[in-house]
């Protein structure tokens, strides 16, 4: 007998606004990084994104989507957002404030909808990957049903690297 397929509430929220995706699973019992994700998965870096949640100094929370070998870049960050600064929300203050779990955290179906953004170069890209609500499950979808699954915006958002030799 065949196991139930498991949807996460992300994924339901991408069936009821009849948004295309595929996903995958992994093993993994604790949390892993994007980078050890995407290896394990066989998937090309520039194509996996991390979620970030933060607290502006308001009190409010933020939601960032970047690649998940870059950082995101604070100040302009919250210049996005109209923030005076940002820091990232406490670990353990995660799953109270978005009812996910560190390494399950995605974008779409949070508690509650906040502002989100996702770094500007995912455009580029056809599909992208991002966390499927929990751990051991990644979404891929087009960058444009992101925005909408999560009524995100882009932005630039990550720190400038300097160029590799």
């Amino acid at each position: 007998m065949s196991k139930k397929e498991v949807k996460t509430n992300a994924m339901r929220i991408l069936d009821c606004l009849k948004i295309s995706y595929t996903y995958q699973t992994y093993e993994c019992d604790e949390f892993t990084d994007g980078i050890q994700t995407a290896e394990q998965l066989g998937l090309n870096h520039e194509l996996v994104f991390k979620t970030l949640v933060t607290t502006g100094k308001s009190g409010a929370h933020y939601v960032f989507v970047i690649p998940i070998e870059e950082e995101i870049d604070f100040k302009k960050a919250a210049k996005t957002v109209g923030e005076k600064s940002l820091e990232m929300l406490p670990l353990k203050e995660l799953t109270q404030v978005t009812g996910y779990v560190r390494g399950g955290c995605t974008s779409i179906g949070m508690k509650k909808k906040f502002p989100t953004v996702v770094q500007e170069t995912a455009a580029q890209f056809e599909r992208i990957y991002v966390s499927g609500g929990k751990i051991g499950m990644q979404l891929c979808l087009a960058p444009a049903d992101l925005l909408k699954a999560a009524n995100a915006r882009f932005g630039d958002i990550i720190r400038e690297t300097e160029p590799k030799k």
